[in-house]
């Protein structure tokens, strides 16, 4: 085993050095999260009727449970501060494990780096145990600024460490996790893939459980119920830690056993052969064909993330009360009974339109990822020209978004739409009006990949910064032009006579200029630039 690990220490730190600020954003992100949460609550919620208020409607949410868990305090800034961002720390945590020991992994024998490595004295483990060292280090570093950061904003110390502790736990497990499932992926995507759709089933799973107030011994079944049950500021368990350590273990266990017995380059999942000629004969088709296996995942996703959300919003009558600090978080300010279900409705089709804007934006990515790896080359030597291979691939990256919204849309429709009060018809329009906004945070991806490639963490901002302000803003009570920034406050409520449709035209504007930008820079700059 010592074999197999040699030059581990030198090539850790060289990637410590080259590729630990690849981390640094998830920190800076985890960390503003959490201290911006005991900042701002005393201001927003000042009295203790306004608190008492909102721990009665949040309390009672499913649909925000599904996101942000159970709230068990909501009386003070600590309790608040683990509601908000417990679940979404870890979120952070958790990815930015995923790709940093895939791309340290897996990565690197896709793109060639790896056999330059073990072309001098290197253990054939070294690398993965490289990638793993840097997202655990990484991960201890999120955890530690976060809650320091928090304890001197006004934090309490027990509260926030142990809150920064399982943001450290959650990044550790999933690492973990990314650490077999590079093993198991034919491919650096394919392994990425895996770890994040793992992810992304036990995230809703904890939140569906915990919405539907399942049974205690349900929270035993998912390691990221373990993260909840440490309850920072209304219980400081940090005993859950102690399980999360040894999943870690157990996993890494078998990802070193797996890397062992793997062949170099390959993965336990095989791809099959494909056919003796080949049958991708347009940038369209070539497009569909490299995306292929992500678009049926989210298909699949996106039917059960509208029947999860159609379920919840047939109980939406008995949860929502006319508080108005309440409804200002739940229902985008609605504050009459009879505004607040389709206010609901917005907000609920937004969320969903916020992560279907997700497949988009990786597609787009997959653009720059050809590009990186060579093969993007070979096909515009041919008879394609740039414009049109580019096209291709925007186009599904807008078309994909809003078939998955309309999926979605239509099963909230099918479930709930008799229980919210609202016309079928309404429910439909609300999710098509909703499209331009998706397209709008999708078009960011767009003009990074295409004229800025080199800062391709950027093509996130759109959907980032829709997602904290449509779900966030709104609780802290921010400013309408601050709001405005995200293209779904401009989403107009059809079940309303006056509902904004001018916003639909000034946020398709945004979306023509993000599409300018990124074919003008696609047709001018240099491949691999």
């Amino acid at each position: 085993m010592s074999n197999a690990l040699t030059g581990t220490g030198p090539l850790l730190r060289a990637t410590l050095r080259f590729d630990g600020r690849s981390f640094v954003p998830w920190i800076l992100i985890a960390t503003a999260l959490s201290a911006s949460s005991v900042l701002v609550y005393p201001w927003v919620f000042p009295t203790q009727q306004d608190r008492l208020g909102l721990a009665l409607a949040i309390g009672s949410n499913p649909a925000l449970g599904l996101i942000f868990g159970p709230a068990y305090d909501l009386s003070t800034d600590d309790g608040f501060n683990a509601w908000r961002s417990l679940a979404l720390g870890g979120f952070l945590a958790a990815l930015g494990s995923i790709f940093t020991v895939t791309r340290s992994s897996r990565g690197q024998e896709d793109s060639g780096q790896a056999e330059l490595l073990a072309s001098g004295v290197l253990g054939r483990s070294s690398r993965l145990l490289a990638g793993v060292g840097l997202a655990l280090i990484g991960s201890v570093a999120l955890g530690g600024v976060a809650g320091v950061v928090t304890s001197w904003c006004g934090g309490g110390w027990n509260a926030s460490l142990l809150l920064g502790a399982t943001f450290a736990a959650t990044g550790w497990m999933f690492a973990a996790v990314a650490a077999v499932t590079a093993q198991l992926g034919s491919d650096a995507r394919t392994a990425n893939s895996l770890a994040v759709g793992t992810f992304g089933a036990l995230f809703l799973l904890r939140g569906f459980l915990y919405s539907v107030e399942a049974p205690d011994w349900t929270s035993w079944i998912n390691p990221l119920s373990w993260m909840t049950e440490t309850r920072p500021a209304s219980g400081n368990h940090w005993w859950p830690l102690v399980p999360a350590m040894a999943l870690t273990l157990v996993l890494l266990g078998i990802a070193f056993l797996l890397q062992s017995r793997r062949d170099f380059g390959q993965g336990a999942i095989v791809p099959g052969p494909g056919p003796a000629r080949g049958r991708v004969g347009t940038p369209w088709s070539l497009a569909v064909r490299l995306n292929r296996a992500p678009l049926l995942t989210w298909a699949v996703a996106f039917m059960m993330i509208g029947v999860v959300f159609g379920f919840f919003s047939r109980s939406f009558k008995d949860i929502l009360s006319g508080d108005s600090a309440a409804a200002s978080v739940l229902a985008s300010g609605a504050a009459t009974p009879d505004g607040l279900a389709p206010a609901f409705l917005v907000t609920i089709l937004s969320l969903v339109g916020i992560l279907a804007a997700i497949p988009g934006v990786q597609i787009l990515q997959k653009v720059r990822i050809e590009e990186l790896a060579g093969r993007l080359e070979p096909v515009l030597a041919a008879a394609v020209p740039r414009s049109r291979y580019f096209t291709a691939n925007v186009m599904l990256a807008l078309a994909t978004p809003t078939i998955y919204l309309l999926l979605a849309g239509a099963a909230i429709t099918a479930l709930a739409s008799g229980d919210l009060g609202i016309d079928a018809g309404k429910v439909l329009l609300q999710a098509v009006v909703t499209v331009p906004a998706v397209w709008t945070a999708t078009a960011v991806s767009v003009a990074v990949v295409g004229a800025r490639p080199q800062v391709v963490i950027a093509s996130w901002a759109g959907v980032f910064i829709s997602f904290v302000l449509t779900l966030l803003g709104p609780t802290f009570r921010l400013w309408d032009w601050v709001l405005a920034i995200s293209p779904f406050w401009h989403v107009p409520n059809v079940s309303v006579d006056d509902g904004g449709w001018s916003g639909l035209a000034g946020i398709s504007a945004v979306t023509a200029v993000f599409l300018l930008i990124g074919f003008t820079g696609f047709r001018r700059r240099d491949l691999d630039g």
